[in-house]
């Protein structure tokens, strides 16, 4: 039997427990406090034992590619030098880091942030391709600002190159491993989706990238672990009729494990940024909050536009099911077809439910380790209680930690009755471990 306690090697790193906090918005920027935000963020979570931790999305060029307000660039080796401080402290406590890379494409703020193009010069969204009939009418509608720039061939090396030097970088400050962002309507995801991708050369095989990636990783960064989220478009809407099945996903893993990718992490998402990466209840608490109206308004370009996307929340959240572990299938099946670790995440709440996909019970597992994102806004210090014992986390997938992030509001939990049981227990001592296990 697999164990949630059991240690795990990816690549060549030996990882503690089967435990991760998976990637979130940290909202940290680059500014003076960069780092002791970071630390601030990660390092609870590797205090309490989670075995590996991964830095949330991360983006490779100097301007351009952050798909929500504050995310950190890791462009500048001189500030990626400073990140050491974030790999010592998390080393202080035996767990691991990984850093996840990013760049968002056309899902960049350029695209849908109304205060953002207007304090800014940014030039428009990095394009796989010409962008698809629906975002285009959503432009001419004035939902939102496409303004296109399709990668030539050189172009597209170019930003592997870029990946890689960052890879190369993280390394040096002390990262133990590299986490590609190929998923949330990310630029690597519009490579590899049909929905995105109508390249007529190399690049119209969207896995090239990747193996391009994979190769500037190598040369900057070594036998450096590399892990990608691999997607399945299924939660696309009805009117998109191109996009990457559960077949696709599986084919697509069986590639990158054979190109020399060190584990995947295998995802169900939509082909744009929307719910289905945060299913669960309608952010009630969060839309109505009365000091984030005025920014919600700055974000999306005026009130009404606000209540617009409000509503299509709403409607999304009754849409996507929220049954717990909802990537869970697709990873079993990605899992019978690649010989590296695969990692599951998504709605992922309760202890017994983790060592059932780690272990199987029917001689199936679905995964090698198992990830949480959301509860942790809610718990820093979840794995303090999980390891230990503790039959489920906090977080109620009420989703209202989520939205303010728009309004440049850091992760936090909003609701008020999971505010006072976290409370409880910090004050009965739960979350603190002994010395000699620190």
């Amino acid at each position: 039997m697999t164990a949630l306690t059991d240690p795990l090697p990816i690549g060549d790193c030996e990882i503690p427990n089967r435990l991760y906090r998976a990637p979130l918005l940290e909202c940290a920027g680059n500014g003076p406090d960069a780092v002791e935000t970071l630390i601030e963020e990660l390092e609870p979570a590797a205090a309490a034992g989670a075995g590996l931790i991964f830095q949330g999305a991360s983006i490779v060029t100097p301007e351009g590619g952050c798909a929500a307000p504050n995310m950190t660039r890791v462009h500048d080796p001189d500030f990626v030098s400073e990140l050491s401080r974030l790999t010592d402290a998390i080393h202080d406590h035996d767990s691991r880091i990984f850093i996840q890379l990013a760049h968002g494409g056309l899902r960049s703020l350029d695209l849908w942030h109304a205060q953002h193009r207007a304090q800014t010069d940014d030039p428009g969204q990095v394009a796989v391709s010409r962008p698809p009939w629906h975002l285009r009418l959503a432009d001419r509608l004035g939902f939102v600002d496409l303004r296109p720039d399709v990668l030539s061939t050189a172009a597209v090396y170019d930003l592997a190159e870029a990946f890689g030097r960052a890879a190369g970088y993280a390394v040096d400050a002390g990262y133990d491993g590299i986490h590609l962002s190929a998923a949330n309507m990310s630029l690597i995801q519009q490579f590899l989706s049909p929905y995105y991708n109508r390249r007529e050369d190399e690049f119209a095989d969207g896995v090239r990238f990747l193996l391009a990636i994979e190769e500037a990783v190598r040369e900057h960064a070594g036998d450096v672990p590399l892990v990608t989220k691999v997607p399945a478009e299924t939660a696309a809407p009805p009117f998109v009729r191109r996009y990457l099945t559960r077949g696709d996903a599986v084919d697509i893993a069986t590639r990158l494990a054979a190109g020399g990718f060190d584990a995947v992490v295998p995802v169900e998402v939509s082909v744009y940024w929307d719910m289905s990466i945060v299913r669960g209840e309608y952010p009630r608490r969060a839309w109505a909050a009365s000091d984030l109206q005025a920014e919600y308004a700055a974000a999306f370009g005026g009130r009404w536009r606000a209540a617009a996307v409000k509503a299509g929340n709403r409607i999304e959240s009754y849409w996507y099911p929220r049954e717990p572990g909802w990537n869970a299938d697709l990873c079993r099946r990605i899992r019978a077809a690649v010989d590296v670790p695969v990692l599951c995440e998504g709605g992922l709440r309760e202890r017994a439910h983790c060592e059932a996909l780690l272990d199987g019970g029917d001689g199936r597992p679905a995964c090698e380790m198992v990830g949480m994102g959301r509860p942790f806004y809610a718990e820093p210090r979840l794995p303090a209680r999980l390891l230990d014992g503790g039959d489920r986390a906090l977080c109620e997938s009420c989703n209202n930690c989520t939205v303010p992030q728009v309004a440049d509001e850091p992760g936090r939990c909003r609701t008020p009755s999971v505010v006072r049981a976290r409370a409880r227990l910090e004050r009965d001592g739960v979350y603190e471990r002994p010395e000699n296990e620190e």
